[in-house]
């Protein structure tokens, strides 16, 4: 599993020009799932996603979660995070899960980052064609690998 993360002070998803997920200051995450990927991934990753330190204290360092801050989480599934792009001119697709499994596994990161943050969590509609708009902060951006 691979999820892009970055601090923004708001971002949003719309589908046909209707929002359908939107947040203030906290985290987009773009999640690219892969076909290695199971239950014990995804519960890591939430817990990552969730403690990962990318916020600043009092003094300026990176020492806040987004647990500790209590900011919004947007997740938009991104399967193109999961390609292969280690030789040609094209992108290949092999390393990422089929949509069959990649649906039940992106809404078992959801639910698990619902059921442990209480600062607000929104996505995009898998499978979807969306417009994803954010302003970062920072800019803040980093991959983490599960």
């Amino acid at each position: 599993m691979l999820i892009l993360i970055q601090r923004v002070t708001q971002a949003r998803v719309e589908i046909d020009d209707d929002c359908v997920g939107a947040i203030g200051p906290g985290l987009l995450a773009l999640v690219g799932v892969e076909a290695a990927d199971d239950d014990t991934r995804i519960a890591r990753m939430a817990q990552r996603l969730l403690g990962y330190r990318v916020f600043a204290d009092a003094q300026g360092r990176m020492n806040l979660s987004l647990a500790d801050t209590g900011g919004g989480l947007l997740l938009v599934s991104q399967f193109t995070l999961a390609a292969d792009t280690g030789s040609g001119l094209r992108p290949g697709f092999s390393t990422a899960a089929p949509p069959g499994k990649a649906e039940p596994l992106f809404d078992a990161l959801v639910a698990a980052c619902r059921e442990h943050h209480a600062g607000g969590v929104e996505t995009g509609r898998f499978g979807a064609h969306m417009v994803v708009s954010l302003v970062n902060d920072g800019p803040v951006t980093f991959l983490l690998r599960g």
